[in-house]
C-alpha cells in the first residue's frame, strides 16, 4: 500500500479515535469494576478514580505547550505507546504487596497520558482535514471513540468475568490489562505508520514564554465573558445526577442482593451495560442531535435535561424490585443510557453555541469541556459516600432530585451567544460519553 493511500482518513481516523476511547473508559469504568472485584468499597474506589479524572479537567492548561513538539503525530504516537505501557503496569502492580497504591499510580499515569493524547489527537484531526473532510468523518470519531467503550465495558468485562470464575480475580484482571496495554501499543505502532505528520508551525513566538503569555490571555478573556460564572454553574450542575449514576450504577449491578444490589457477575455487567447500553447511548445521541436541530437549543434544553435525568427512575425501580431476568435489566439500562445520550447533546451544544463563541472560540470550548469534566469528577468523588449513607434506593431518588436546580436554571439563563461575540469556526462535535 503506497504512502498516499495510507494517508486516506479511512485508514487512520478509526485507529486514532479508538486509541482515544480505550484508556478513557479503562480509567472511568473498567478500573472501578476491577477494584469492585478486589473488594474495595464504593466510596474509596470512587475517591481515587475520581481524582484521576482531574487530568481531563486541567488538560487545557498544558495543551498549548504541545505546540513545542515538532508534530502532532509525534505527540499522539508517543502517548499511545506510553499509555499502553502504563496499562501494562497496572497488570504488574496487581501482583505487588502494595497493589492498590501501585495500581492507582499506574492509572494516574494512564489518565495524564490519555488526557494529553486527546489534545494532540483532536488537533491532528482538525489540521489534517479541510472543513469538508472534518464534517465527513465527524461521525467516525464518535463511533470509534465509543467502540472503545463497547470493547472495554462489553467484551473486556465478559472476558474478565470468565477468567474470574476459572483462574481467579487477580489473574483475570492481569490478563485484561495486559490485553489493553498490548492493543494501545499496537495502535501506537500502527499510527506511527498511518497518521499524517501534522507538523506544528514554527514561528518566532513558538517558545514556552510566548505560549504562556497567550494562555494567560485566553484564560483572562474566558473569565471576562458576560455571565460566565452562571454558565460555569450550569455546566457543572448539568452533570450532577448523571455523574453519580454513571459512577454508582455499574457498582450497584455488581453489589450482592442482600446489600441492595442485583448480584450480577462481571460478565453479566459487560453483557448488559457495555453492549446494549453503549448502543442505546449512541442511538440516543444521534436522536438528541436531530431533536435539538429541529426545535432549537433554547426550546429543547429543558427536554434534554429531563431526558438525562428522568430515565434514572430505571435504576430506582431496579433497586426496589431487584429483578433477576437479565433481559429486563438490559431493557431498563437501555432506557437510561438512551436518555443519557439524548440529553447530553444539550450540554455539548450549550458549550459550543453559548460559552465558546468569541475571540478564542476553540480554546474556550476546550476550557468549557474541562469545566464539564470538573462537574463529573466533583460528583463522582462523593457519590460513594452518599450511596453508603443513603443506601441504593434512596440514593437513586437523590440522583433524580439533583436535576431540579439545573432544570430551573435552564429557564432563566440565555441560551444563545451574545451578538457582540466574534465568530470563529466552531469546533467539531462528536457523539462521545465524556
Amino acid at each position: 500500500m503506497d504512502n498516499n493511500k495510507i494517508r486516506n482518513p479511512k485508514f487512520w481516523v478509526p485507529s486514532l479515535y479508538l486509541a482515544q476511547g480505550l484508556p478513557f473508559f479503562a480509567v472511568a469504568i473498567v478500573a472501578n469494576q476491577m477494584l469492585k472485584s478486589m473488594g474495595v468499597p464504593n466510596d474509596e474506589l470512587n475517591h481515587w478514580t475520581g481524582l484521576i479524572g482531574f487530568a481531563w479537567v486541567f488538560k487545557p492548561l498544558w495543551s498549548p505547550f504541545l505546540e513545542l513538539a515538532s508534530s502532532k503525530k509525534l505527540v499522539v504516537v508517543g502517548f499511545q505507546v506510553f499509555g499502553g505501557l502504563c496499562l501494562g503496569g497496572v497488570a504488574l502492580a496487581l501482583h505487588a504487596p502494595f497493589w492498590f497504591a501501585g495500581c492507582m499510580a499506574m492509572l494516574a499515569l494512564v489518565g495524564i497520558s490519555a488526557a494529553t493524547h486527546d489534545i494532540a489527537c483532536d488537533g491532528l484531526y482538525i489540521t489534517s482535514l479541510d472543513e469538508k473532510g472534518q464534517a465527513k468523518y465527524a461521525g467516525w470519531t464518535g463511533t470509534f471513540f465509543n467502540a472503545g467503550k463497547f470493547f472495554t465495558t462489553g467484551g473486556l468485562l465478559l472476558l474478565a468475568g470468565h477468567f474470574e470464575k476459572t483462574i481467579g480475580v487477580v489473574p483475570a484482571w492481569t490478563i485484561c490489562f495486559c490485553i489493553l496495554g498490548a492493543i494501545m501499543v499496537a495502535l501506537g505502532l500502527y499510527n506511527g505508520w498511518a497518521l499524517p505528520l501534522a507538523k506544528n508551525e514554527v514561528t518566532a513566538d513558538t517558545n514556552a514564554g510566548a505560549i504562556a503569555r497567550t494562555l494567560w490571555e485566553v484564560i483572562v478573556e474566558f473569565f471576562k465573558k458576560p455571565g460566565i460564572w452562571i454558565s460555569i454553574v450550569f455546566i457543572i450542575l448539568f452533570r450532577a445526577g448523571e455523574a453519580q449514576v454513571q459512577s454508582i450504577g455499574p457498582l450497584f449491578l455488581r453489589e450482592a442482593r442482600n446489600l441492595g444490589g442485583l448480584g450480577l457477575t462481571t460478565a453479566e455487567v459487560g453483557a448488559v451495560y457495555g453492549t446494549v447500553g453503549t448502543v442505546a447511548f449512541v442511538v440516543g445521541s444521534i436522536a438528541g442531535g436531530y431533536f435539538t436541530s429541529w426545535l432549537s437549543l433554547k426550546r429543547a434544553i429543558l427536554w434534554l435535561i429531563l431526558a438525562v435525568n428522568l430515565p434514572n427512575v430505571a435504576f430506582y425501580l431496579l433497586s426496589v424490585f431487584q429483578p433477576t431476568d437479565l433481559s429486563v435489566i438490559g431493557v431498563a439500562l437501555s432506557v437510561e443510557m438512551f436518555g443519557y445520550g439524548f440529553g447530553f447533546v444539550g450540554l455539548i451544544l450549550y458549550m459550543m453555541q453559548v460559552v465558546a463563541p468569541g475571540k478564542f472560540q476553540t480554546a474556550h470550548y476546550a476550557f468549557s469541556t474541562g469545566i464539564m469534566q470538573l462537574g463529573f469528577v466533583l460528583f463522582k468523588l462523593f457519590s460513594g459516600d452518599i450511596q453508603i449513607s443513603l443506601g441504593y434506593q434512596h440514593f437513586f431518588i437523590w440522583v433524580m432530585l439533583c436535576a431540579i436546580p439545573v432544570a430551573v436554571l435552564s429557564q432563566i439563563i440565555p441560551m444563545a451567544a451574545r451578538p457582540q461575540e466574534q465568530e470563529e469556526p466552531a469546533p467539531q462535535a462528536a457523539v462521545r460519553a465524556g
